[in-house]
């Protein structure tokens, strides 16, 4: 499996997205943190109160932005994964790997830092070319044997 170049390829764009998950989640705690917003009482009470058990719209942005990213990159990953089985060619599929990447990267970007429109929804339909096009090849590689 090391030998496949695009395996490789879809490993490490995928480590990256992944790292990026972890990222959003730390930077969610991070404003829960500054703005006292808290999701668990305990949480609230450890932290000054139970008046600090609320929600906040800096916090839920953060959270909009990690759903996305779950709801998108999971996807990617299942994808990618198999597209990488198909021996597509190794150039093809970098370039797969990497629109998806960036746009993720810009759309978690927009999201956070509340960029102009159509900024966020341009950056999530780029990323979602390369996975349509992935869908589509093994689907179509895989309709023989339906």
């Amino acid at each position: 499996m090391m030998e496949n170049k695009v395996f490789l390829s879809f490993t490490f764009y995928s480590t990256i997205l992944i790292l990026k998950m972890y990222v959003v989640a730390i930077i969610t705690g991070q404003v829960r943190l500054r703005k006292k917003a808290f999701a668990n009482p305990e949480d609230a009470l450890r932290n000054g109160g139970l008046q600090f058990y609320r929600e906040d719209p800096d916090v839920e942005r953060c959270r909009r932005a990690h759903r996305n990213d779950m709801e998108n990159i999971f996807p990617f990953l299942f994808l990618g994964a198999i597209y990488s089985l198909l021996d597509p060619s190794p150039a093809v599929a970098r370039i797969h790997f990497l629109i998806f990447c960036v746009g993720r990267i810009i759309h978690t970007i927009a999201y956070l830092l509340g960029l102009r429109a159509p900024t966020r929804s341009v950056a999530y339909s780029v990323a979602q070319l390369p996975c349509f096009s992935m869908a589509l090849q093994i689907l179509l590689a895989t309709t023989p044997y339906w």
